[in-house]
């Protein structure tokens, strides 16, 4: 188990190295100049005093030195913890920036993914053992699945949030209030959360529930489940282990899917208007923000790394035919 997991480790390093170097490229390869931008926004007439701007900026931001030297202070800088200013909101630190934005994304895509996965495969294994409610959910489940989050999400604002005038439809709590760990501001924020939430948990809901459903069928049409029933063994325990066997790919579902999962949830905020990560990196784009851009795609890379190897763990526990060949591996 220990080569296991050291593999398992190599690998993820090797993709955390490779993917903020992309992280650290992407912003360069981006058109206009930073810089340029904030001396713009400063609205100075003198031209020697916009050089001199542009000098000072230049070496606050090091992009006077030559690329692998930025480079390199980009990582002596990470292993610091420093993340860099914020070129949009200077002179604020990017960790501040995006410290102030994480809890927003967490809140919506850990329930998000946690529930629209236990609830929908419970309802495909459901649905996989009635007919009536197979036919509905088939259809129903393949209408989510294909709808893109950011259409849904139109959808929801339109229909829940601008017709009906049941949720907002922007932002995370009420302009008139500020934050606060009152009853008042709780149920604002819970209020403003809804429609995102919703968004993300119904899309993939279908997808859960289809991948499910198939699986159950799957399992109950295979040799150990006709031999079980030939024994007379209950069918609530032939269906306990068809549950046991199938969930095991959908595990392996929630950890592939992940990605698409979190990309969808930064969408999403970008059309409520959401103040999470999603709407930081088009601030960023738009302000052309290279250290922030950089912070939330680190934070975003790392949380889908760390969400993986923990998924990894879970199918070591859930699965013993792993545990097995590990410990088949070792002998």
């Amino acid at each position: 188990m220990r080569r296991y997991f050291g593999r398992k480790l190599l690998i993820y390093g090797l993709t955390f190295f490779v993917a903020v170097t992309v992280n650290w490229l992407v912003p360069r390869f981006m058109p206009g100049d930073p810089v340029a931008s904030m001396v713009a926004r400063a609205n100075v007439a003198r031209p020697e005093a916009v050089e001199a701007m542009r000098a000072y900026y230049n070496n606050l931001f090091g992009f006077d030195q030559p690329l692998w030297q930025q480079y390199l202070n980009f990582w002596a800088a990470l292993f610091r913890g420093d993340f860099g200013l914020s070129i949009w909101l200077f002179p604020t630190p990017v960790g501040d920036v995006i410290t102030n934005a994480v809890p927003y994304t967490l809140a919506l895509v850990v329930p998000s993914v946690l529930l629209s996965w236990a609830v929908g495969n419970w309802f495909g294994a459901y649905a996989a053992r009635r007919k009536l409610l197979d036919n509905t959910v088939l259809p129903i489940g393949y209408v989510l699945t294909a709808m893109p989050y950011m259409w849904l999400a139109v959808l929801l604002a339109w229909s829940l949030g601008v017709i009906a005038g049941f949720f907002p439809v922007a932002g995370g709590y009420s302009f008139s209030l500020r934050p606060t760990w009152s009853w008042n501001f709780m149920l604002d924020l819970l209020h403003h959360w809804t429609l995102p939430f919703l968004s993300l948990f119904l899309v993939a809901l279908g997808g859960w529930a289809i991948g499910m459903r198939n699986m159950i069928i799957y399992e109950l049409e295979s040799d150990y489940s006709t031999y079980l029933s030939a024994l007379g063994a209950p069918s609530r325990l032939i269906r306990r282990y068809a549950f046991r066997n199938a969930v095991l790919p959908q595990i392996t579902g929630l950890a592939l899917q992940l990605g698409v999962i979190v990309a969808g949830a930064l969408v999403t905020e970008i059309v409520f208007a959401y103040p999470g990560l999603g709407s930081l990196i088009l601030n960023a784009i738009k302000n052309k923000d290279f250290f922030l851009l950089q912070g939330t795609f680190l934070f975003i890379v790392l949380g889908v790394l760390i969400a993986n190897f923990i998924i990894d763990i879970i199918y070591v526990v859930v699965d013993p035919r792993t545990r097995a060949g590990m410990a088949g591996a070792n002998a």
